[in-house]
């Protein structure tokens, strides 16, 4: 499996970004895919997840309302919505994706056995 992460840059606060998350080698239905991003000097924390094809979705509290993941099955691609961005969403945001994660670990990042390369997002005030 291979995770191409996009849609990352800078942007106002307020605003809106849209990751992408391109996954090669295994059908999106067939897996979880989540995102998980990391701030300079924190450590990388759960920020939303697709589950098994979006039978479910998942949010850290800290974006719920605000960021929406959703997926193209024809694309195979999993997205982040980012609306309502605040300055400390920046980080380097990973998309990560697992064929045999259970539900109690889908915020766990060392569950996961494929990452994408991180594509940044800046807010700015």
């Amino acid at each position: 499996v291979q995770l191409q992460a996009s849609g990352g840059g800078l942007v106002q606060a307020g605003g809106s970004l849209r990751l992408s998350c391109a996954a090669s080698g295994r059908t999106i239905s067939r897996q979880t895919i989540a995102w998980f991003r990391q701030a300079p000097g924190k450590e990388r924390e759960f920020v939303a997840a697709f589950w098994r094809g979006g039978t479910n979705t998942y949010y850290a509290d800290s974006v719920k309302g605000r960021f929406t993941i959703s997926g193209d099955s024809a694309k195979n691609t999993v997205y982040l919505q980012l609306n309502s961005l605040r300055p400390e969403d920046t980080a380097v945001y990973y998309c990560a994706a697992d064929s045999s994660l259970i539900l109690s670990s889908v915020r766990v990042s060392q569950s996961y056995d494929y990452w994408g390369q991180g594509t940044l997002v800046t807010v700015s005030s």
